[in-house]
């Protein structure tokens, strides 16, 4: 038997763009066609966008989703294609349907509904009950979306009903741990099973999700056959063969570094990209401090849209030093950014003087240190709307997590790329970017002083963060036991860490939800990251 030809259509299929959506389907159904496929599958609600939350709530986006299916059935033309969609009969399921000679031949619903992390799929969806197969070119093959392949059960019946190969559509979101965990998932199916399994997921970003791709071919063996590079679209072309049970890739693209912090890097500049783009923003401007975090923001931005995009503003008061003006302006001027000097120490004395009659009485505290970056906000607005950029902010998750951030000041922005990027890591993030500049010949985009100075707000004389806070090895290495794993103080502190510590953390984690509720969002590339996956009462006793 010959083998079986497949096109796996690794693309970003966005949100509500559903006739966009269908455009896209047809034309690489085309390309598959002519590159003699018999099958070319698509990503889960790839005709949808995945998640397309509320949009699952109206009968006119469902009526055009299943619009869209039967004008591409009747495209198929020679080709077999597997096309994720929401599918009404009248409740609703997340369904892959087989489109094949004119028709919609077959259709499978997802068993597996998740309802943990970032999934709400059982707010939207009913669970399917049964495994499809059908037979492609003499292959018997088990369709599976997603979360079905997470469970034993599906699997197992599609080898029961026969099948050789199962094809499994996904919208996976990445996180740091997710691909290794996908890998020992479709290895146990196999040798399970017996089954060599096809996993093809959706790549782009999506508000605080961002999907990676990095699609994979498992043999029956459970052998890995191919990985995909992660956020790369492309058509990967593969060959099943049914005597052996062996994949085979085809001239797939290679990922010239898999290092955590190069994919992680390549997660948050896709995020950025698909924001901004996807929003219809023509560009972005962010307040370059002087410091590590805007550094990095600048670099991300730049890395994703362009420099002709990208406006970097600095805002000096007497309190920035000459340290940071410098640090800035060499950054900006190696990037190649527009970039704006505005002094506002005029302005924030303005407030205080304004101010001065009703503060009678008290003395100087952090009220005036965060007027200091209120005035900067208000200036990057006033630029943002002036100029229709998007105002990034350039907070991490750190500051986030304890509160060291000020609610209408360094928190103004619409889009926080380092929303759930911890303050060690993005040192890390700085020092690989500056490495990866230099394998390709290239200056350091981040000025090493920039990265090598201790951490300041510069919101008065003499400031480090670590006046406020424990060093930032110590509190991440906290906050990660208490906000990833969950863990009690008491836990935590059994690990070593000095009790008064801990309590002091997690008071400022609790105590500065309200924040984080107003804060905006960012990718998700941690497994707990504050928005929709981490949602904690405002209000609550519980300490």
């Amino acid at each position: 038997m010959s083998p079986l030809r497949l096109a796996l259509a690794q693309f970003d299929f966005p949100v509500g763009a559903v006739a966009a959506n269908a455009a896209k389907v047809e034309d690489l159904m085309t390309q598959a066609r002519a590159g003699g496929a018999s099958l070319v599958v698509f990503p889960e609600l790839s005709l949808s966008g995945y998640p397309p939350e509320d949009l699952l709530l109206r009968p006119s986006f469902l009526a055009a989703c299943e619009s869209e299916l039967d004008v591409l059935a009747q495209a198929t033309n020679g080709v077999a294609a597997l096309v994720g969609h929401p599918h009404s009969e009248g409740e609703v399921y997340n369904a892959a349907s087989l489109l094949r000679g004119g028709r919609i031949e077959a259709t499978a619903h997802k068993q597996a509904l998740p309802n943990y992390g970032v999934f709400d799929d059982k707010r939207y969806f009913r669970p399917g009950h049964a495994t499809a197969a059908t037979v492609i070119d003499g292959v018997c093959i088990g369709l599976l979306i997603c979360e079905d392949i997470w469970q034993p059960e599906p699997a197992a019946q599609a080898a029961a009903a026969g099948a050789e190969l199962i094809v499994v559509i996904n919208a996976s979101p990445w996180d740091e741990a997710k691909q290794a965990g996908r890998e020992g998932v479709l290895i146990e199916r196999a040798r399970e099973t017996g089954c060599a399994i096809v996993y093809l997921n959706l790549v782009g970003g999506q508000d605080e999700v961002v999907y990676d791709g990095a699609s994979l071919l498992v043999n029956g063996d459970g052998s890995i056959a191919a990985r995909a590079p992660a956020f790369v679209d492309a058509l990967l072309w593969a060959e099943f063969d049914p005597a052996t049970r062996r994949l085979h890739a085809e001239d797939w693209p290679v990922c010239a570094d898999a290092c955590i912090e190069a994919t992680l890097y390549a997660a948050l500049v896709r995020g950025i990209r698909d924001y901004i783009d996807k929003n219809g923003f023509g560009g972005v401007l962010l307040g370059l401090s002087g410091g590590i975090d805007s550094a990095l923001t600048l670099a991300l931005a730049v890395d994703a849209l362009g420099a002709e995009r990208v406006t970097a503003v600095m805002m000096p008061t007497r309190y920035t030093s000459q340290l940071s003006l410098d640090g800035a302006r060499a950054q900006a001027a190696r990037l190649g950014v527009d970039y704006h000097v505005i002094d506002i120490e005029q302005t924030c004395q303005s407030f205080v003087d304004a101010l001065t009659p009703a503060f009678a009485g008290k003395g100087a505290d952090t009220t005036e240190e965060n007027l200091q970056s209120r005035t900067r906000g208000v200036m990057l607005m006033a630029l943002s709307n002036k100029h229709g950029r998007l105002l990034l902010a350039t907070g991490n998750k750190s500051e986030m997590a304890v509160g060291y951030a000020t609610l209408y000041g360094d928190m103004c922005g619409a889009y926080a790329p380092l929303k759930d990027v911890y303050k060690t890591v993005v040192y890390k993030l700085s020092r690989w970017r500056n490495a990866h500049a230099a394998g390709r010949g290239e200056p350091e985009c981040i000025p090493s002083a920039v990265i090598e100075r201790p951490p300041s707000a510069e919101l008065r004389d003499n400031q480090t963060d670590q006046d406020s806070l424990p060093p930032y090895d110590e509190l991440d290495a906290i906050l990660e036991r208490f906000i990833e794993g969950e863990q009690s103080q008491a836990e935590i502190a059994a690990q070593g860490f000095h009790a008064d510590t801990v309590r002091r953390v997690v008071r400022l984690v609790l105590l500065n939800e309200f924040k984080r509720r107003q804060s905006a969002p960012g990718p998700r590339v941690t497994t707990r990251a504050f928005g929709r996956e981490r949602r904690y009462p405002i209000t609550s006793g519980w300490r």
